[in-house]
């Protein structure tokens, strides 16, 4: 939002040309865009640069070369007032375990010039009960919630996550999601870091897909990798002679345990055709198109090979 009330059509964050080398040996070149608003979350094997990239966005680290602008200012040079914008969740701290939950939220409020109030956090993170608990005396997912309250204690504007839910339990997990989905629902921009896919596919309005320092897929969730476009597999027992037949002539494979697959881009109207050239139900019958770890899998698998 400008000045004057109007929205501003430039990104939250954007790194243009940003490559980052150690010696001769380059560990990120990437272009990325980040609106207002929107939840991107960063996807990639251990040391594919997404540590890297975050840091540089937060100011923590220097790029060798490009242009980087997190909220219109560049984050090497960026002064306290552009920091009191952001948020910054790391994957531990371990900096406040003893102090109480509301004396290490209270302290970190302290830095901001417009904090939110104490006790509206700790309600957001679901730990009034636990407001006069050393931090060291929680469990682990009540410390996440910890580390959560203290990057949205300043109302940030930008919030970087690195891997908010690792080690969590199910139940955790999710209601940490919930959290999030409500920050993204306030018009916090969001960075996060995961190595969750159903976490990403669950949170974010595009996925960054880096390998090798660089990014090798940008999309939605549904259409990242070409998901939302690829052949649906249609697999069921072929237990008679004329399944078996039916399924070579349709283009299809059956296993040595006897599935049948057939690759179609209308499952429905193969289904239905199926039924009626055998003549009743199709034992075992799944319709599966690829899960985003497939794609996921692929695409890095893809870029180790280039």
């Amino acid at each position: 939002m400008t000045d004057d009330g109007t929205v501003s059509n430039e990104p939250s964050i954007e790194l243009v040309g940003v490559t980052k080398t150690y010696g001769e040996r380059t560990v990120l070149d990437i272009d990325l865009r980040v609106e207002p608003g929107e939840t991107l979350a960063l996807l990639g094997p251990n040391g594919a640069g997404k540590s890297t990239a975050t840091e540089i966005c937060e100011g923590y680290r220097a790029p060798t070369s490009g242009r980087v602008r997190v909220l219109g200012e560049d984050p090497a040079t960026a002064g306290a007032t552009w920091r009191s914008r952001l948020g910054i969740v790391t994957q531990e701290t371990g900096a406040f375990d003893r102090l109480r939950v509301d004396e290490a939220v209270a302290h970190l409020a302290g830095f901001y010039p417009d904090p939110l109030g104490i006790d509206e956090v700790l309600e957001l993170v679901e730990l009034g009960p636990q407001r006069g608990q050393y931090v060291d005396e929680l469990s682990g997912g009540q410390r996440r919630r910890v580390d959560l309250a203290c990057g949205l204690v300043g109302r940030p504007e930008v919030l970087f996550l690195d891997e908010p839910t690792t080690g969590l339990d199910p139940e955790i997990r999710r209601r940490l999601w919930d959290v999030i989905a409500d920050l993204r629902s306030r018009g916090v921009t969001i960075m996060l870091t995961t190595h969750y896919l159903d976490e990403a596919e669950a949170l974010a309005d595009r996925i960054a897909v880096i390998d090798g320092g660089r990014l090798v897929a940008l999309d939605t969730p549904t259409a990242l990798g070409g998901r939302s476009g690829a052949r649906a597999a249609v697999r069921f027992r072929a237990d008679t002679p004329a399944a078996i037949e039916t399924t070579t002539a349709l283009g299809g494979t059956t296993s040595d345990t006897g599935i049948a697959e057939i690759l179609t881009d209308e499952p429905a109207l193969l289904v239905v055709r199926l039924v009626t050239d055998l003549g009743g139900e199709l034992p075992e019958l799944t319709v599966t198109r690829p899960s985003l770890e497939d794609v996921y899998l692929r695409l890095v698998d893809h870029s180790e090979a280039s």
